[in-house]
């Protein structure tokens, strides 16, 4: 039996995961499964053949000692998945700039370093909008994301200073879609489509995660969110075991939000025959 780690936070007490649906389909081709914790640094990781990347949703917190994590793994001869070098290109939301120049559409966003007031305020006339969205470049399930008028941003200008002090953060503006419509997610595995989803917002919210009272529903996607998606999937720098591309209807088209290549949530309990694509795409990918 061959040996596989889920690299997984300490605790998942307070969150929503769906791998455990994997377990019994990789047994039965001969692969055993176990959840260890990345912030374990006693960990010997020669004694797993592949270590997957799964529900490490704290490791904004300390990205530098996730990075380090990843690189014992990758210094050991287990096989990570997705791949460090991935890792390194998707954990900071710049990626997004990349894709934009290989002709991607993303949400329209301002790039920014460190806070000013004035040019944070200068987003509303630049993208003509009565709303803004302000979260950091290294961030995991909504944390740090803050929705903003001309009147809220004064009165956080203080708090959003001390916060976004050390982080570089995007601005874009806040898309009505998400609220009106919802959020879209198209799961790859091996870069084969496996299923949709729709994540709708609680009343009164702009965050879409089920820990913050996110609602999801199956979809079928149309023609067009297909074509979005095998566009970014093409223009990722290497082949990855699993993907989520995330979209929203902006201006009648759908745009990129966020691609997902570290440590999506696939929601294997949306469609019960994605556990199987994802254990056939694992050992195609091996």
């Amino acid at each position: 039996m061959k040996r596989c780690a889920f690299l997984s936070m300490d605790s998942l007490e307070d969150f929503f995961s769906s791998d455990t649906m994997l377990f019994e389909p990789l047994k039965n081709v001969g692969w055993l499964v176990e959840e260890v914790s990345w912030r374990k640094t006693d960990v010997d990781w020669n004694v797993y053949d592949v270590v997957v990347i799964r529900s490490t949703w704290d490791y904004q917190d300390d990205a530098e000692g996730f990075m380090a994590c990843l690189q014992r793994i990758e210094a050991s001869s287990a096989q990570l998945q997705n791949s460090l070098n991935i890792v390194r290109w998707n954990i900071s939301k710049k990626y997004l700039k990349e894709l934009q120049n290989q002709g991607i559409n993303i949400v329209p966003t301002l790039w920014f370093d460190s806070f000013s007031l004035p040019e944070i305020q200068a987003g509303f006339s630049h993208f003509d909008t009565p709303e803004l969205v302000i979260k950091p470049l290294v961030s995991a399930n909504a944390d740090h994301a803050y929705r903003l008028t001309p009147e809220n941003l004064k009165q956080q200008a203080q708090k959003l200073d001390t916060i976004f002090a050390t982080r570089e953060f995007m601005v874009q503006p806040f898309l009505t879609g998400i609220v009106d419509e919802g959020e879209y997610s198209l799961f790859y595995f091996a870069g084969q489509y496996s299923h949709s989803i729709l994540k709708q917002p609680e009343s009164g919210d702009f965050r879409v995660q089920e820990e913050h009272g996110g609602r999801l529903s199956t979809i079928q996607p149309c023609e067009e969110m297909l074509t979005t998606a095998r566009h970014s999937l093409a223009a990722l720098p290497e082949d990855v075991l699993y993907a989520r591309i995330d979209l929203v209807r902006h201006k009648n088209e759908f745009v990129v939000i966020e691609i997902e290549l570290i440590e999506p949530s696939l929601y294997f309990n949306m469609d019960p025959d994605s556990p199987q694509r994802f254990v056939d795409a694992f050992i195609e990918m091996l």
